[in-house]
């Protein structure tokens, strides 16, 4: 995995606390007064998505491990959530606590599997556990099959804030998100992420040097399903249903697609995949173009032209310039 274009190791110690405060209180502010120029549900959805690419990224950009399966914890924490909702009638924040908590299960028993192998066989195993997780969705009685769980009210957070209304869902999901991303921050610029970034750079080195190289990546493996689980219990809040959808294989595909799009091994790369993806999607969806083919011709121009991602190319133009 290490011949993935990824960010530079030593990127982040480029650049002074104080470019970081500015940066973030700059993505604040645009998310303030973004309700105000875009649609609030258009954005709740990039923003969910965003968290979505960046809990793979942690996994792919950080580690150098490519999951085919992330579309079980992100659908299954979606269930969850959806499931709790409607039938436990608890309020969200336990819903989706309850969502996360059966994602990061589900990412342990996945994990301690998957781990065992290496490349394209990981990928492989990954893969195939999430379509037997797919098919147990659609068997299952509580998932209600190819119906899905719907129909459910958002209820009251913490019993005070109504999240039926739109506002206080945007600011609730963008709080949300920021928080997490931070969190993602910090973890790969721990001592921990540098370990998962001398894992991805040279596993067998790794070893030679004492570290337990399964414990680190199946820390990792879990901390990213259960992120990725908490943008399907947010994705499942926001549209008020949980289908099949978001554990079928094209969901762990398209994950793969917006972290690939906005650069692999960045923070930035995959917020900016995700909004070129659900950007395309939001376009086309009434155009009667199909939108795979558009998908499909974004990905071949980012390969062939743009092989960093778009944020690693700037990154790369930019540390050019300086030079």
């Amino acid at each position: 995995m290490s011949a993935i274009p990824t960010e530079a190791a030593d990127m982040p110690s480029r650049r002074s606390p104080r470019s970081g405060f500015i940066l973030l209180a700059l993505v604040v502010a645009a998310l303030l007064v973004a309700p105000m120029w875009v649609y609030p549900i258009f954005m709740m959805k990039l923003l969910c998505f965003a968290l979505f690419a960046a809990a793979f990224n942690l996994l792919l950009g950080y580690t150098g491990l490519l999951s085919f399966g992330h579309a079980a914890f992100f659908g299954g924490a979606a269930y969850v959530t959806a499931h709790a909702m409607k039938v436990w009638q608890v309020t969200p924040e336990v819903a989706i606590l309850a969502g996360v908590g059966a994602a990061i299960v589900l990412g342990l028993i996945i994990g301690a599997i998957a781990i065992r192998r290496q490349g394209i066989y990981f990928a492989m195993i990954t893969l195939a556990l999430a379509q037997m997780f797919y098919f147990f969705c659609l068997q299952v009685p509580f998932t209600n099959g190819e119906d899905g769980i719907q129909g459910f009210s958002r209820g009251k957070l913490f019993g005070l804030i109504d999240l039926n209304d739109t506002m206080n869902l945007y600011y609730f999901i963008a709080v949300m998100t920021v928080l997490s991303l931070m969190l993602i921050w910090r973890i790969v610029h721990s001592p921990f992420g540098q370990i998962l970034k001398a894992i991805r750079e040279n596993e067998p080195r790794t070893i030679s040097l004492g570290y337990s190289v399964q414990r680190y990546k199946l820390a990792a493996f879990v901390m990213s399903a259960g992120l990725a689980g908490l943008a399907g219990s947010l994705k499942a809040l926001l549209f008020q249903f949980a289908t099949l959808t978001d554990v079928a294989w094209n969901m762990s595909g398209e994950v793969i697609l917006m972290a690939l799009l906005g650069g692999i091994g960045t923070m930035a790369g995959p917020v900016v995949g995700a909004g070129i993806l659900v950007g395309l999607q939001n376009f086309f969806a009434t155009s009667g173009f199909p939108v795979t083919i558009v998908l499909g011709a974004t990905f071949m121009i980012c390969v062939l032209l743009f092989r960093r991602g778009v944020v690693g190319e700037v990154r790369h133009w930019l540390d050019n310039r300086k030079a």
